[in-house]
């Protein structure tokens, strides 16, 4: 491991690089030998010529951004464990107890009648052109899948074509077609489409138009993050898109109603406006008054997500969750991020996955314990593969029954979308093409699907929806066999003592075993004889 856990002055994030890429200072990531004469390649160098505009990730609207920080203990430090003994959830017979038995169903809400299929769900991605640009796989994807996927914040106040009267929504495009996406996918009720709300969206009244106009019974209250501790960002590369948003009432800088500002962008001695949401200010008494309106506006289900703030205030998430019916609390530990969070933000700020996952897990069972309801709760933050996702159910288990994943679903939907393109054109790189040339040949779950669906339906799937399905497809089948090791043949059957700390430092952190400490009862029973 390098002498410092951050990379700071040079990062692909940033389009930066230093000079001398061997010869590094590590607490200030500059050059040892700072050269005068240097075009200024490294972060300081850029803000010296572009200020402010480094601050985020760049390219904006064709990338999804994590940190690079290399935190003291991650989900890597803990190791999954199996045994040659018995099963759980089924037979205890080698001709029963076989990996695809394996039940990755969950039931969840306050009367269990929300079902996804697997485990995992995209738990929010909203105005972003990265996001607004794959929604098409993502929705189709997800919904085919049987999962669950969450429009974010923004959607309504950034769609130029959202109709708002009185401060109001009450029509939309975007929105509505996000829905619709998903909704004309949707198989046997399995999945669901969750409809998000920040502080602007709460003012245009999002949630009840969406629950009013579009059906929407799913609805989520979002405390932030585990990207950013502040409002969400994105790049405006329009000035009269500027302008609208600035007049709907977001922070748009700079200022696009300023005629030095405007003279300035139309000789291009900038490109982009950044649109800013507001931070939130919570109360308890606001929350309860914005559930119970909720409720009375017809929602059914109501969810909270909640970002990598400090301690307390995840007690608080778990306390008003608990006290007020919430369905599902998301808990998105620091790190993660798939838009324009800014980058050292992104990288130094907020509580990391193991250690908000941890103590989620201490606040629920304290309260648990006392007899309190205890709602579905998923946690965030960095998931890819399904030994992540199965450390995630663990560490939290027996509350945590999802994991949530943005940036990888979104990856996946990117290729599988990509590849059509490629398709299409007839330039599919030899790496793809050694499958095929065809979506059929390229796309191991075609066949199921194309029988499954009917050829009708199928032939209609976009290819960035079976991008995201097959992916998940993988998911599912990995998710299982480290389930049929673990001899869990039911994802609710999975508990903490399935993992082990492989440090020190990491039980400490999360009340995980040791490795060495493991069993260690269960040993000297089996050893006394």
């Amino acid at each position: 491991m390098s002498h410092s856990l951050s990379r700071i002055n040079t990062s692909a994030a940033t389009l930066t690089k230093n000079r001398t890429e061997g010869s590094i200072t590590p607490s200030s990531g500059m050059c040892v030998t700072c050269v005068d004469g240097c075009i200024g390649m490294c972060e300081i160098g850029k803000s010296a010529f572009r200020g402010h505009e480094v601050i985020y990730p760049q390219p904006f609207g064709v990338i999804t951004t994590a940190a690079e920080k290399v935190y003291p203990v991650d989900y890597s430090h803990f190791n999954i464990m199996g045994t040659a003994v018995g099963a759980h959830g089924i037979e205890a017979d080698s001709d029963k107890a076989i990996f695809p038995a394996v039940n990755l169903e969950v039931h969840f809400g306050h009367d269990k009648g929300i079902k996804f299929r697997y485990p995992f769900m995209i738990p929010g991605i909203g105005s972003t052109n990265i996001a607004k640009n794959n929604w098409e796989g993502l929705a189709i994807g997800t919904a085919i899948a049987g999962t669950g996927l969450t429009i974010g914040e923004n959607v309504v106040g950034m769609d130029p074509e959202s109709v708002i009267k009185n401060g109001h929504v009450v029509d939309t495009v975007d929105l509505k077609r996000r829905v619709k996406l998903f909704k004309d996918h949707h198989r046997d009720g399995w999945g669901a489409i969750i409809v998000q709300a920040n502080v602007e969206d709460t003012r245009l009244g999002t949630l009840e138009y969406a629950i009013e106009k579009l059906g929407a019974h799913i609805v989520e209250l979002k405390w932030g993050q585990g990207a950013k501790d502040i409002g969400g960002e994105v790049k405006i590369t329009s000035l009269q898109k500027a302008q609208l948003l600035y007049q709907r009432g977001y922070v748009v800088l700079p200022n696009p109603m300023d005629e030095v500002v405007i003279k300035a962008f139309e000789r291009g001695a900038f490109k982009e406006f950044e649109r800013h949401s507001r931070v939130g200010m919570v109360t308890e008494e606001d929350f309860e008054r914005r559930v119970d309106d909720l409720r009375k506006a017809g929602a059914k289900y109501i969810f909270l997500k909640t970002g990598a703030y400090r301690p307390a205030d995840l007690a608080r998430a778990v306390a008003f969750s608990s006290k007020y019916g919430i369905d599902l609390l998301t808990v998105d530990g620091a790190g993660g991020g798939t838009g324009m969070s800014p980058w050292r933000m992104m990288n130094e700020w907020g509580v990391p996955p193991v250690e908000l996952h941890s103590l989620l897990y201490q606040y629920a069972k304290r309260l648990a314990d006392k007899g309190k309801h205890i709602p579905a709760l998923a946690v965030a933050g960095g998931f890819t593969f399904e030994d992540a996702i199965f450390k995630g159910l663990a560490m939290g288990a027996p509350f945590v029954k999802l994991v949530g994943m943005a940036r990888a679903p979104i990856a996946a939907a990117m290729v599988g979308k990509t590849i059509g393109r490629a398709i299409a054109d007839g330039q599919l790189p030899v790496y793809v093409e050694r499958f095929g040339t065809t979506k059929d040949e390229i796309f191991v779950t075609a066949a199921h699907l194309r029988h499954e669906l009917g050829e009708e339906e199928y032939d209609h799937i976009p290819t960035g929806a079976l991008g995201l399905y097959t992916y998940y497809e993988r998911l599912a089948q990995g998710l299982r066999q480290l389930m049929a090791g673990s001899r869990k043949f039911n994802v609710g059957l999975i508990t903490r003592d399935d993992l082990a700390s492989l440090t020190h430092e990491a039980s400490d952190i999360s009340g995980i075993q040791y490795i060495m400490d493991a069993d260690k009862a269960e040993v000297d029973s089996i050893l006394k004889c």
